[in-house]
């Protein structure tokens, strides 16, 4: 949603994170197709994402904070962001035509998702720490990775998904009959 950025104050950058991603809680965005593009370091190959309002607004919201004490890349203070997920990068020049002819051969993906977690990475792009949006709560390194923690994520989304479902069928049933 943001980066990579340069920041002196990577504790500001977790609380921010955390002050704003607490107000979002189910956060969907829909996988669009694949698309590619060339930066200076090579071909990019990526999953284009077309995000709910909500998405838009928590990136948009991110991405003001960050710029008071982050030196964002120009497109990440852009309102207009062009949400993508990278699939491969670094010296795949020589296989791009091979990945990008496979990925053409696959079904369009379009895919309902949902935002669980926002990852905010350090030096060599390690994982400091991630916010669970179905948690409420920043996570440390060992608990980003841990396979328990990402299960009761898992769990908490889908009864957060039933309970809307079940909202709207009483709702349907009660009021609009």
């Amino acid at each position: 949603m943001a980066g990579p950025f340069e920041t002196r104050s990577i504790k500001r950058v977790i609380n921010d994170v955390e002050n704003v991603a607490k107000n979002y809680d189910l956060v969907n965005f829909q996988l669009k197709g694949f698309g590619y593009f060339d930066n200076p370091n090579g071909k990019v190959i990526f999953a284009d994402i077309e995000p709910s309002k909500e998405l838009e607004e928590l990136r948009w919201e991110l991405a003001t904070r960050l710029t008071k004490y982050a030196e964002l890349k120009e497109w990440d203070k852009d309102k207009k962001f062009s949400f993508h997920a990278t699939i491969a990068f670094k010296d795949i020049d020589r296989k791009f035509p091979d990945i990008w002819r496979y990925l053409k051969s696959k079904e369009v993906p379009n895919i309902n998702q949902y935002l669980l977690r926002i990852t905010i990475l350090g030096k060599g792009r390690r994982i400091v720490c991630e916010y669970d949006l179905m948690l409420k709560r920043i996570l440390n390194r060992r608990q980003a990775l841990s396979k328990k923690i990402w299960i009761i994520t898992k769990f908490i989304l889908r009864l957060k998904l039933f309970r809307r479902r079940l909202v709207g069928a009483i709702k349907k049933i009660f009021w609009w009959s």
